[in-house]
């Protein structure tokens, strides 16, 4: 039963009150900026134009309504918990209060996918992006040093790539792009070709935000304020230009019908909302902030829910025009909004641009808010005796977590360099959508067991919320491939043994160094 003890909730609010190492310098402006930070990213400006191409068509919109109620039932849940026990830790440290330490291991294990593997995930394609913009300017960054290791990559002309209606330039060799390059006439092998080594722009770009977030919280979130606000400028432009150009006649069929499973009808609503609910990951992170609240019981949910909330509504405007303005089955492309903007005409091709500048500073806020969060898993599970205890150093000067922040961008830039978007992309949703099944579990759980504790925030209708919350997250977590379901239990056995011969012997829980021995709510 030693697996399952948990943590005093007092204990952990009175944890949270002396903790004073980090510093307390956010506000609700800072904390929602951050939520925004976290989300509007690769989802809007890269897998948009994809699940619409492949899935869902205009009905993309409806994918993403889909995904955001999910997000909705689980924001609402993570809201109560944040406002209760105000700990960084997020996820980890409300299993920790609600379903016992090995639980708690479990999600911290599993959070580990959602925000390591994400900032990979989005580094890859802010390089993708960069190589691009850069390319515009005449600076060619070699693809041998831009993609992951071991990529087969082909060099398509300008020519070739309208005829194919993809952009022009370097990218992946893949049996569909074959198949299509073949059929347009053209002999792949006179066309340049190279085999990836190493993502530089990639593990570059982990590197300088690793740096940043050392220096300091606030130094950090002054950043992030600016690159918000840099990408909801091109984002609101871009409705509003775009809005002058919709074709209605794009709209129809809404819901094509099907040609397969999952492809199309609303079976392909249902895949579509699975792989756009990625777009998505990043308003929890706002939790894992709460020990540099100011005012962490009325701050987090204001953050996390205005975040998630504001965020929703862009996607769903995006997806309208995006579709409203161009065919959806030319959207399957790395850059589907630069696709509408070339629909717009010659006089506003400065937008393109534009809008390469705001998925550039989208991307990387994105990865600041995954670096940001990581670390403070680390720190609390150091804390409590379940990882070693330098995760838990903070520095003297600046207050952040330091030694955790440069492990967790040293791993990060690693599989930035070496691996490909698509695989941990798939990771990254499939973790994230256990945690928030879990948090959903958590809040059921607490209420039955300590119904009179403080709460600053109540989850409405919980036993309605809660339980819509588990069932949708279930339910897109078994909208993705079996191979995903796969690497996710191998990563869980390597966590298991990892807190069997590390974590549960060192838990200060089990030797009653934090909470009571045997530690009830």
């Amino acid at each position: 039963m030693k697996l399952f003890r948990r943590k005093h909730a007092a204990d952990l609010q009175a944890e949270a009150k002396n903790d004073t190492r980090l510093k307390r310098a956010l506000g609700p402006v800072n904390l929602t900026a951050l939520g925004i930070g976290a989300i509007i990213g690769a989802g809007i400006f890269v897998l948009t134009g994809h699940a619409a191409a492949k899935y869902a068509g205009p009905a993309i919109a409806i994918s993403f309504v889909l995904a955001g109620l999910a997000c909705a039932f689980a924001g609402l849940c993570y809201a109560e918990f944040a406002a209760m026990i105000p700990v960084s830790g997020s996820a980890y440290t409300y299993a920790y209060a609600t379903l016992g330490e090995f639980i708690a291991w479990i999600i911290g294990w599993d959070l580990i996918l959602e925000y390591l593997f994400a900032a990979a995930t989005v580094a890859v394609g802010w390089s993708g992006y960069v190589v691009s913009f850069l390319k515009d300017f005449g600076i060619v960054i070699p693809p041998e040093f831009s993609a992951a290791i071991g990529t087969h990559l082909i060099q398509i002309p300008a020519t070739l790539a309208a005829a194919l209606k993809i952009n022009d330039g370097w990218t992946s060799l893949n049996p569909d792009l074959l198949n299509q390059i073949k059929l347009a006439g053209v002999d792949a092998a006179t066309l340049g070709q190279a085999t990836a080594i190493l993502n530089v722009p990639a593990m570059l770009i982990i590197l300088a935000v690793t740096l940043l977030l050392v220096l300091g919280i606030k130094e950090s979130a002054t950043f992030n304020n600016v690159i918000v606000a840099i990408k909801m400028i091109v984002i609101l432009t871009f409705i509003a230009v775009g809005i002058a150009f919709i074709n209605r006649h794009n709209w129809h069929p809404f819901i094509p019908p099907p040609i397969g499973p999952g492809e199309f009808g609303w079976g392909g609503v249902l895949h579509g909302a699975a792989v756009i609910f990625f777009a998505y990951i990043g308003f929890d992170a706002v939790s894992t902030a709460a020990q540099e609240a100011k005012n962490p019981q009325r701050d987090m949910p204001i953050g996390m829910l205005a975040s998630l909330g504001i965020c929703t509504v862009l996607y769903i405007a995006v997806a309208l025009v995006l579709t409203g303005v161009v065919n959806y089955q030319t959207l399957n492309v790395p850059a589907p909004i630069a696709v509408a903007v070339d629909a717009f005409g010659k006089n506003l091709a400065w937008l393109r641009t534009f809008v390469k500048i705001g998925a550039i500073a989208g991307l990387s806020s994105v990865i600041l808010v995954m670096l940001l969060g990581q670390p403070r898993i680390f720190y609390c599970m150091a804390k409590d005796g379940l990882l070693p205890q330098i995760f838990s150093s903070v520095h003297p000067k600046f207050q952040t977590p330091w030694v955790a922040q440069i492990f967790t961008g040293g791993v990060a830039m690693l599989v930035a360099g070496l691996f490909p978007i698509g695989l941990l992309g798939e990771l990254v949703s499939i973790g994230t959508l256990l945690a928030f099944a879990i948090v959903c579990a958590g809040v059921m759980v607490l209420r039955k067991i300590n119904p009179g504790i403080h709460r600053p925030f109540r989850t409405p209708a919980v036993w309605l919320v809660a339980p819509l919350g588990i069932i949708s997250c279930g339910g897109l977590m078994l909208a993705l491939p079996g191979d995903t379901w796969l690497r996710l239990i191998i990563w869980m056995i390597i966590g298991f043994v990892i807190y069997f011969a590390y974590g549960h012997r060192h838990s200060k829980l089990h030797q009653g160094l934090s909470g009571k021995a045997g530690g009830q709510l």
